[in-house]
C-alpha cells in the first residue's frame, strides 16, 4: 500500500496529473447525473476538487498554480474564437438592446455587492468572491485574485466566498427565470417573434412580369435595388433551365430561382412582378431532381490559400458557368455575395453542370480530412498575444495601480478580435466545432478542479463557521434580485419576448446550466442566440469590474 501512499500524497509532477485527472473524471462523471432536468454538468468537477482538497489532497503549489492558470487561458481564448465571429455583429438591431440589458445586470449587481459590503462591513475582497460565484463566473474571481496578489494581499477568503456561493448561484438564476414566467411573463412575451428568421436565408421562386425589367441585365436590375442583396440560382425559359450570369438579359415570363431573405421578399416581389407560392425551403426537397442539366452540391472550403478571400475575387462563375446560391457557416446560412469573405471550413452550395462542379471542387478544396487537424499554431499564438495584451498596465486616473486585462481579459479580447479578423489576415484560425469545445472542456476542468482543490482546504469548516451561511444568503441576493428586476423592465417596459430575455439574463450571468433548462422549455432559438450576443461583452465587463472594485475599494 506504500506505492498507492506515495502517488496520491507525495509531491511529484506524476502525483499531480494523478491527483487533478482523478478529480475531473469524478467531477465530470457526477456531472451526467439530471435532477429534474437539471444538471450542474462541468461545475461538479468544482466541488470534486473542494471534496479532495478537504480531504487532504493536494499537490505542489507550483504545479497548482500553473495547471490552474494554463487552464484558465486555454479556456476563455477558445470562448473568444468561438463567439469572435458574431460578435461585433451582434451590436447590430436588437442585440443594442440586449447588450444594454445585460449591462444593467451587471450593474444592479456591482452596486448591490459594493452597498452590502459597506452596509454590514463586510471584506470587500471576500464580497467580490461572492459576487464571482453569485454570478458563476470564475473568470472574474481569477482577475480580482490576480489585482489583490498585485496589492500584496492574500486570496483565499476570495476563493473561499466563491466556492460557497457557487451552488446556489446556479439555481438562483433558474428560480429566478421560472418566478418570471409565472409573475411577471404576460400572454404577448410568450410569442416568439418573426424577427427571429427575418435574416435568414431563404428560397423563393419569383415569375419576371415587370415590364420595367423587360431586357435589363441582372446586375442592372440588382442596382435598381441597391440596398437589397439576393442571388439568382437558376432561370426558367422556354422549357430551358440554366445558369444566370449578372449580363443575362431578362424577359417576359422567366422564372427565376433567388436566393435572399425573409425581410427582402416584399421589395423583390415589386422587382420582379409575381412571387411565387411553392415552398422552396423543405429540408425533403431533391434539388439534384429538379431539372436533368443541373445539380445541387455541398463544397466545402479546405483549401488554406482561400481563407480570408472575398467570394467574387475567385470570379467561379464566369470560370466555370457555375452558381454559387448559399454559404454555411457555424450553423448559420448566409448569402453568397461577392463581398462575403471567405473563412476556413465554410459549406457552399454550388448549382451547375455535373463536370463544373467537379471543377469548383479541386479549386475550393472540399477535402473534409484537412478541417480535422486544428492548426495548433494559430491557438498557441493566440495565447501568447493574449497573455502579452493582459499584462498590459492600463493607468487610470486616481488609481495608485494600473488595471490589467489579466490572464481572463486578454485572451478573450484577442479570441474574440482572431475569430472576427484572423480570415481577413489570412490567418487560419478555424477548429471544428468539437475541437473547440474539447479545448475549452479540458481549460475549463483543468481550471476548475485546482480552484476547488486550493479551497477545500477550509471549504466546510467556512460554510459552518465564520461567514459561510452570510455568504451564501448574501451571495443568493445577488444571484436573484439583477434578474428578477432587470427581467421585469426588459419584458414590462421593453416589451421583449420571454425567451429573448432568459437568453439574455443567462449570458449576463454567465449561466450556460440555466441556459440549457431554457432552451428545454421554449420553443424556437431565440434563448441561445440572446445569450451568445450577450456573453462576450459581459464577461469582458465582469473580469474589468472586479478588478476595479478591488483597486478602488481595498
Amino acid at each position: 500500500m506504500e506505492w498507492i501512499r506515495s502517488i496520491l500524497i507525495e509531491h511529484s509532477a506524476i502525483q499531480a496529473v494523478i491527483i487533478i485527472a482523478l478529480i475531473i473524471a469524478i467531477g465530470l462523471g457526477l456531472g451526467k447525473i439530471k435532477i429534474k432536468g437539471i444538471s450542474l454538468g462541468v461545475t461538479w468537477v468544482f466541488f470534486a476538487g473542494i471534496f479532495a482538497g478537504h480531504i487532504g489532497l493536494s499537490i505542489d503549489p507550483s504545479m497548482l498554480v500553473f495547471a490552474q492558470n494554463f487552464g484558465l487561458v486555454l479556456f476563455v481564448y477558445e470562448l473568444g474564437l468561438q463567439v469572435g465571429p458574431g460578435f461585433f455583429s451582434s451590436f447590430r438591431q436588437g442585440g443594442v438592446q440586449w447588450n444594454l440589458l445585460a449591462l444593467a445586470v451587471i450593474l444592479v449587481g456591482t452596486l448591490l455587492t459594493v452597498f452590502i459590503s459597506y452596509g454590514w462591513s463586510l471584506p470587500i475582497s471576500d464580497m467580490v468572491g461572492v459576487l464571482s460565484g453569485a454570478t458563476t463566473n470564475t473568470p472574474a474571481l481569477a482577475a480580482a485574485q490576480q489585482s489583490l496578489q498585485q496589492l500584496g494581499l492574500p486570496a483565499s477568503g476570495m476563493a473561499l466566498s466563491c466556492a460557497v456561493t457557487y451552488p446556489l448561484g446556479v439555481v438562483g438564476v433558474i428560480l429566478g427565470l421560472i418566478f418570471l414566467r409565472k409573475c411577471v411573463a404576460r400572454k404577448e412575451n410568450m410569442i416568439i417573434p418573426e424577427t427571429e428568421t427575418a435574416n435568414n436565408t431563404h428560397i423563393d421562386a419569383f415569375k419576371v412580369v415587370n415590364p420595367a425589367l423587360f431586357g435589363k441585365t441582372v446586375k442592372e436590375a440588382a442596382e435598381i435595388v441597391g440596398g437589397t442583396h439576393f442571388v439568382i440560382s437558376r432561370l426558367w425559359r422556354d422549357g430551358v433551365v440554366s445558369i444566370p450570369t449578372s449580363d443575362l438579359r431578362l424577359q417576359d415570363g422567366d422564372r427565376i430561382l433567388v436566393a435572399t431573405t425573409i425581410k427582402d421578399l416584399p421589395v423583390l416581389t415589386m422587382l420582379f412582378g409575381e412571387h411565387e407560392n411553392e415552398d422552396w425551403n423543405n429540408e425533403e426537397i431533391d434539388w439534384n431532381a429538379i431539372d436533368s442539366k443541373l445539380v445541387s452540391r455541398h463544397i466545402s472550403v479546405t483549401r488554406p490559400s482561400l481563407n480570408g478571400k472575398r467570394l467574387g475575387s475567385l470570379r467561379l462563375r464566369n470560370s466555370y458557368g457555375i452558381n454559387i446560391s448559399r454559404v454555411s457557416r457555424s450553423g448559420v446560412t448566409l448569402l453568397a455575395t461577392p463581398d462575403l469573405v471567405l473563412q476556413l471550413g465554410d459549406r457552399l452550395t454550388v448549382v451547375g453542370e455535373e463536370k463544373s462542379i467537379e471543377n469548383v471542387a479541386k479549386v475550393l478544396g472540399n477535402r473534409s480530412a484537412d478541417l480535422n487537424d486544428p492548426n495548433m499554431a494559430a491557438i498557441f499564438i493566440g495565447m501568447l498575444l493574449g497573455l502579452l495584451l493582459g499584462s498590459i498596465p492600463i493607468f487610470i486616473p486616481g488609481m495608485s495601480t494600473p488595471v490589467k486585462l489579466g490572464l481572463a481579459g486578454g485572451p478573450i479580447v484577442v479570441g474574440i478580435l482572431m475569430g472576427r479578423f484572423g480570415p481577413n489576415l489570412h490567418i487560419v484560425t478555424f477548429t471544428t466545432r468539437s475541437a473547440n469545445l474539447m479545448l475549452r472542456g479540458i481549460g475549463l476542468s483543468l481550471y476548475l478542479s485546482c480552484l476547488g482543490l486550493e479551497a477545500g482546504g477550509s471549504f466546510f469548516e467556512t460554510l459552518i463557521a465564520g461567514d459561510g451561511l452570510l455568504w451564501v444568503g448574501v451571495g443568493f441576493l445577488i444571484t436573484v434580485i439583477p434578474v428578477v428586476v432587470t427581467g421585469w423592465f426588459a419584458m414590462r417596459i421593453k416589451g421583449m419576448d420571454f425567451g429573448g430575455c432568459c437568453g439574455m439574463l443567462c449570458g449576463a450571468m454567465a449561466n450556460p446550466m440555466a441556459l440549457t433548462y431554457v432552451s428545454d422549455t421554449i420553443e424556437g432559438d431565440n434563448p441561445a442566440v440572446a445569450y451568445a450576443t450577450v456573453y462576450p461583452l459581459t464577461m469582458f465587463t465582469r473580469v474589468v469590474i472586479a478588478q476595479l472594485i478591488i483597486l478602488f475599494c481595498v
